[in-house]
């Protein structure tokens, strides 16, 4: 099994990539969706969190309130510091359960989404190939403040936090454009999962993969003729 790499810039269109990816029968490890899971109620980093940032960062249902969480730490590089050494190790400890249940399953690829891809650099040793969604700037801009309802200065701030998406680009194996329609994204993609399909990886893992079903297969026949032999000479002795 090989492992892809998945990043882009915040607001550029990951989540409409990894459902494309997934409609292509391509399993996704999505490391927002884990980050979520990891500070529910009651888990060890919500108690951490409560511990070190206090009540404020809490709705009154008891759930950690992502927005201001995220206010208080985008102003501030030392607890954007401490909130990730408090998540990343829960996160990337599923990370890995998720991709080894994936092996289990008989996958032979499968896409990390992983926004600090670059910026962290901690999964790039174990990733063959890396996929980089990108899209116009000014669009970008658009889609944040839709979606966090941002004023324009706020969503700029935002982006220009991040490692710019043109050096991510430059890094990238693969890039995706994500401005335009969503037919035009998804061909990009089809036709990036078309050559990994086809890439002696993908071939060696498949060979691999069937190698080792008939190699079991001939030692569950040997393990049966054996206890049949077994069985008879038992029963006619």
């Amino acid at each position: 099994m090989f492992l892809i790499g998945l990043t882009g810039g915040i607001a550029s269109g990951k989540s409409s990539v990894c459902q494309i990816l997934q409609e292509l029968g391509v399993p996704v490890v999505d490391a927002d969706l884990i980050a979520r899971e990891v500070v529910e109620i009651g888990s060890p980093a919500y108690l951490r969190i409560e511990e070190e940032f206090g009540p404020e960062v809490f709705q009154q249902s008891g759930e950690l309130d992502r927005g201001k969480l995220g206010a208080l730490i985008f102003a501030d590089a030392e607890k954007r510091k401490r909130i990730n050494s408090i998540t990343h190790p829960q996160i990337y400890a599923k990370m890995r359960s998720q991709v080894f249940r994936h092996f289990l399953n008989g996958e032979q690829m499968v896409v990390l989404d992983l926004p600090l891809l670059y910026e962290t650099g901690r999964a790039l040793t174990y990733i063959y190939k890396t996929i980089v969604v990108s899209c116009d700037k000014d669009e970008q801009k658009r889609r944040l403040q839709l979606r966090g309802g941002y004023t324009e200065l706020q969503a700029q701030d935002r982006i220009e936090s991040q490692m710019p998406l043109d050096l991510k680009t430059a890094r990238a194996d693969y890039v995706i454009e994500n401005t335009g329609q969503r037919q035009y994204t998804r061909q990009q993609v089809e036709d990036i999962v078309r050559t990994l399909r086809r890439s002696k990886h993908h071939i060696l893992n498949k060979l691999l993969l069937g190698a080792g079903a008939v190699m079991l297969l001939a030692i569950l026949i040997v393990f049966s003729y054996t206890v049949l032999g077994l069985i008879a000479r038992k029963t006619f002795a």
